[in-house]
């Protein structure tokens, strides 16, 4: 097929198949003497997985690193694919309750829960992607799973806690045993959390705009920064 006949059988502009080309996301299987795009059944494969991933808002350069990853499960990413578009027709089914109770008492219910997109109970999901090829993942999948909601609730509680510390040094014992609170209940809920597994998640609390956000939101402004820090020192120590 060439870009005009993919662009016309996918909904996405020739522009964008262009762009995913430039970048090495989608390149064509070849290209004509001519110099035209050609894409074959791989290559259609290979953007519907691009798509997918799209509409769960990740990155093209996530998208990139994940599909181009020799270790990556694929089955398992489109389940957690499914899981998380279930998820966003969930709020969406929400949203339109909501709007729908707006239209018939005329805007005067005062409410915001249909707003709340749950983003942290897609943490889960996050850090499987994160430790899909680990032993911490495999420890995770074998384990019996608990309500995603308490789980998350429980975590929220743990960052609240060490949000009312900021005012501390990280190295206090306070702010230390806060994270080593963190880490137990990391530990008791998800995965065997080493030292080297909490100090990468400290780094990604601040490094992804989704965590600190959220972090924060339960602690308070700074909390995320504040624990990725607090975990640094925790981490380079010797306990």
């Amino acid at each position: 097929m060439t870009v005009n006949e993919v662009s016309r059988l996918t909904g996405v502009s020739v522009r964008t198949l262009h762009y995913y080309d430039q970048i090495g996301l989608l390149a064509p299987s070849h290209k004509t003497e001519s110099g035209y795009r050609v894409y074959e059944a791989e290559q259609l494969e290979r953007l519907q997985q691009i798509l997918l991933f799209r509409t769960l808002q990740f990155s093209l350069e996530e998208i990139r690193e994940l599909i181009d990853s020799p270790e990556l499960d694929r089955e398992l990413a489109l389940k957690q694919q499914i899981d998380l578009l279930t998820m966003k027709k969930q709020q969406l089914e929400r949203m339109i309750e909501f709007a729908q109770e707006l239209l018939q008492t005329g805007g005067s219910k005062m409410s915001f829960e249909a707003f709340d997109t749950k983003q942290m109970e897609q943490y889960a999901e996050e850090a499987k992607r994160r430790w899909q090829h680990t032993d911490a993942y495999r420890e995770f999948e074998r384990r019996p799973q608990e309500s995603a909601g308490d789980v998350q609730s429980g975590l929220m509680e743990c960052f609240a806690r060490m949000g009312m510390k900021r005012a501390l040094p990280v190295e206090h014992p306070e702010v230390q045993a806060q994270v080593r609170a963190l880490q137990q209940y990391i530990t008791d809920h998800f995965y065997t959390c080493t030292d080297e597994i909490l100090q990468s998640l400290g780094e990604m609390y601040t490094a992804d705009e989704r965590f600190a956000e959220n972090i924060d939101r339960a602690g308070g402004t700074g909390t995320a920064a504040f624990t990725a820090r607090a975990i640094a020192y925790y981490c380079s120590h010797e306990k």
